[in-house]
């Protein structure tokens, strides 16, 4: 499964579309497009597109209050970790990375996206703020109890990062192949998966951190037009500095495009 994962996500460096005329047109190795930020009009909150990622969130919410999502939990805990006894892993730790990864990596393969390098960067350090913002708050406010004892563990940080991620490949090339996107989600579900094998999170955790990295990465693409325009006035830039949250941590990232 795992091998089907990397597949996914890196085939395809010489993608297709299909143009007007219905033959099948090999993606070129050209950047990728400018956007002009600034002819761009306001747009409005895609609501629709929200729903559910916001039902992942209140299903993973409802279940620490409500006895029988509960038992769904202890099911889940004894088919996954109980009865099989697995061996635990750390590839959740590398693998909830792999989707942002793979846009870096397919853009160095010639396969562009749809943002440019600095942009789809900042776009991604959004994301990670509002990722890792969200996931703290929400251990904080719950100081739910994880499977295996310790403390903090809704929602699962792991898993939010792995889906923000995945839908970040989603959005940039979704226009290339819909094969990207699916790659990386299914490396976000194998990431979340292994948090429940390796005893770390009940699925409620799971399920409620897939909503929170979803929503942050739709959250950070509709945001970042309004900043590029009032904060670069469409500008080219190369060179970024932006300040960064992660696991109750500020920092500052640094990105130059060469």
């Amino acid at each position: 499964m795992l091998l089907l994962v990397f597949v996914l996500q890196t085939f395809c460096c010489s993608a297709q579309y299909t143009d007007s005329s219905g033959y099948a047109v090999a993606v070129h190795d050209s950047a990728a497009p400018v956007i002009k930020w600034n002819e761009q009009r306001k747009r409005f909150f895609p609501y629709k597109s929200y729903l559910f990622p916001a039902a992942l969130v209140a299903y993973g919410i409802v279940s620490l209050h409500t006895d029988a999502l509960q038992d769904v939990n202890e099911t889940v805990k004894q088919e996954i970790f109980t009865e099989h006894n697995p061996r635990k892993t750390t590839l959740d730790n590398y693998l909830q990375y792999s989707p942002a990864v793979a846009v870096y990596a397919l853009n160095l393969a010639g396969v562009h996206g749809v943002h440019r390098f600095c942009d789809r960067t900042m776009i991604y350090a959004l994301s990670t703020v509002i990722t890792s913002v969200a996931v703290q708050s929400g251990k904080r406010i719950s100081a739910e109890t994880r499977p295996d004892g310790t403390s903090l563990g809704f929602p699962s940080g792991h898993t939010a990062t792995a889906f923000a991620a995945a839908e970040f490949l989603r959005r940039e090339y979704t226009n290339v192949s819909p094969w990207y996107g699916i790659g990386g989600y299914a490396a976000a579900v194998v990431t979340g998966y292994l948090r429940i094998q390796n005893n770390k999170h009940w699925m409620g955790d799971v399920v409620a951190g897939a909503g929170v990295g979803i929503l942050s990465t739709k959250l950070a693409y509709w945001v970042y037009p309004a900043i590029k325009r009032k904060l670069f006035k469409d500008k080219e830039v190369t060179t970024i500095v932006m300040p960064m949250y992660r696991d109750g941590a500020f920092g500052l990232g640094l990105s130059h495009q060469f």
